[in-house]
């Protein structure tokens, strides 16, 4: 037999290893606790168009779109009629995907889609440290980009605030950013102002994420580096940081569209924003990590084929079904005619409606208790009695089903969802017990039956419910741990309290009159044990001993 200290061990066990499961599930694959949530996704297309240059081969390579915190990108693809496709992954973050063809002829055009999932989990970043550049650009324009880099050295603490005052200085209007904004971009003037002060920084190219938008193009920001920390800064407006809905395409050195063997190239955007479910974007999400190398303990249904996940989304069921039947008979007291025939009940109520369900198995017993009461006057053995039985079940399930489709009632048709063998062996006990103690205890137990298959089904007809135990395996070890619980209480229920009710008053009036409860009496023996086992044991042997002898007057009161 196992001790109690083992069995609440493994219970406690149990149970951590479900809260733990049902954590890393939330936590990896981002699925939520209640149904119905969606995740923003932006499906973004890039468009390539280019002239071949003449009969040779032409090579287009395309940037792909950066790693960037609060976004994960789900998947990719290609389309070029006739293109060979190969993505090239470098390790300073610089990525491409390049289309090759031997002989283009006439207008050529390219795309290239991916869907980006806004996630606020999402830290990584490829984006690297650019090598700091010596600046050599001619007189008089590097007098003014000096005078403009000590100006903002003086009004500034830390590389982002240097920043900020460089492009206050150029936005001014004074006579050296007139001069300069005259022969250079306020991006590329800014990073080489930035270049005098020691300070990294480069040029990345920002898409603006707008719902329906057609041909757009990337927006240069500039990145300023502090160590390893960088921060993004609208050169125009001297704005810091990438807005929620802003995706930063290009951020390494090297250009955005790159191409050989053709002319009057251009890349144009277009954006669509979709709505997806949480589920399904944490499980895609997951699919991604894995497909680039990381190493994801995949934990979900979705993985297995849609017949076997269809199958499970109903098994999974059972166990809850199988706690609200263990709680409502262990601990409020409830009968049933079987042990687990509500919950089989309960699994037909979820195919059928609930009122269709009831009628049905109402009908479906009293009918089958008329047939049973007959076949007993025939001293059948059982296994033809129960066969017997068995058969009139397939019939009337049958008969109802033509029934119901005849009049129009489709819903009557679902009854053949019924356990046909449970349903049997029901109707034998019913019939067994009707002889036995009467109709009383079979409308009891019925009813019952009844009430707790309509429990059941009310909790596995939840949509939270269900979507926790489609997509959280460890809530399973939970509601185990939760039975092993309940199946060791030893205590009253909760319907035996009326029965106990009269001799708990008594127990209160003698209370009332000066007699301990026995509770406090056996604590206090037992308190008085332990303080002086060896002089209470003689005490208390003493004390019988005189309750033993007949010649004592005080027993003589007693009687």
């Amino acid at each position: 037999m196992v001790s109690r200290g083992v069995f609440y061990v493994v219970t406690a066990i149990l149970f951590v290893v479900g809260i733990l499961f049902i954590g890393y599930q939330h936590v990896t694959f981002e699925i939520p606790f209640t149904p119905g949530q969606m995740r923003k996704v932006w499906t973004v297309e890039a468009k390539v168009e280019f002239e071949p240059t003449g009969s040779g081969a032409a090579t287009v390579d395309l940037s792909l779109p950066a790693v960037q915190p609060g976004v994960t990108q789900l998947k990719q693809s290609t389309a070029g009629l006739g293109f060979g496709t190969t993505y090239i992954y470098h390790d300073d973050g610089a990525s491409y995907v390049q289309w090759t063809k031997r002989n283009p002829a006439g207008l050529q055009t390219l795309y290239y889609r991916a869907d980006f999932l806004m996630d606020d989990t999402a830290q990584d970043s490829s984006m690297t440290v650019p090598e700091l550049k010596q600046n050599v650009e001619p007189e008089p324009y590097l007098t003014a980009m000096r005078s403009i880099a000590e100006s903002a050295l003086q009004r500034s603490s830390n590389p982002f605030s240097l920043a900020v005052q460089a492009i206050s200085i150029i936005n001014s209007n004074t006579e050296e950013s007139t001069l300069l904004l005259s022969s250079y971009k306020k991006p590329e003037l800014l990073v080489h102002i930035l270049e005098l002060a020691k300070i990294p920084s480069r040029i990345v190219g920002v898409l603006t994420l707008e719902d329906g938008r057609r041909n757009r193009n990337l927006s240069p920001r500039v990145a300023v580096f502090d160590g390893t920390q960088y921060e993004i800064f609208n050169p125009f407006t001297g704005d810091s940081g990438v807005g929620p809905n802003e995706l930063i395409w290009n951020n390494h050195d090297g250009s955005i569209l790159d191409i050989q063997g053709g002319t009057n190239a251009q890349v144009s955007f277009s954006i669509i924003k979709n709505s997806m479910s949480a589920s399904e974007a944490g499980h895609l999400k997951v699919e991604t990590m894995q497909a680039s190398g990381k190493d994801v303990l995949s934990l979900s249904i979705d993985t297995l084929p849609i017949e076997e996940q269809s199958l499970f989304k109903s098994i999974l069921l059972l166990p809850i079904g199988v706690l609200i039947v263990v709680f409502l008979r262990i601990l409020i007291g409830i009968k049933t005619s079987g042990t687990f025939m509500p919950v089989l009940i309960a699994m037909a109520f979820l195919q059928t409606s609930l009122l269709v369900g009831l009628i049905g198995f109402v009908s479906i017993v009293c009918i089958g208790l008329i047939v049973r009461s007959w076949l007993s006057h025939l001293n059948l053995l059982l296994v033809a009695r129960i066969s017997a039985v068995i058969i009139t079940v397939i019939v009337l399930i049958g008969a109802i089903s033509i029934i119901t489709y005849k009049i129009g009632l489709t819903e009557g048709i679902k009854v053949t969802f019924f356990p046909m063998i449970i349903l049997s062996w029901t109707i034998e006990r019913m019939s067994i017990l009707w002889e036995e103690e009467g109709y009383r205890e079979v409308l009891k137990q019925g009813g019952g039956s009844l009430f707790v298959a309509v429990c059941a089904f009310l909790a596995m007809n939840s949509e939270v419910i269900q979507h926790i135990t489609f997509n959280f395996l460890g809530l399973q070890f939970v509601i185990l741990a939760l039975v092993l619980i309940m199946g060791n209480y030893t205590g009253f229920r909760l319907t035996e309290l009326k029965r106990f009710k009269p001799l708990s008053q008594k127990i209160i009036e003698a209370h009332e009159q000066g007699v301990p409860y026995e509770a406090d009496r056996l604590n206090a023996k037992r308190k008085e044990l332990k303080a002086n086992p060896h002089q209470t044991i003689k005490k208390w042997e003493e004390e019988h001993k005189l309750k033993e002898d007949p010649l004592n007057p005080q027993n003589e009161s007693d009687k």
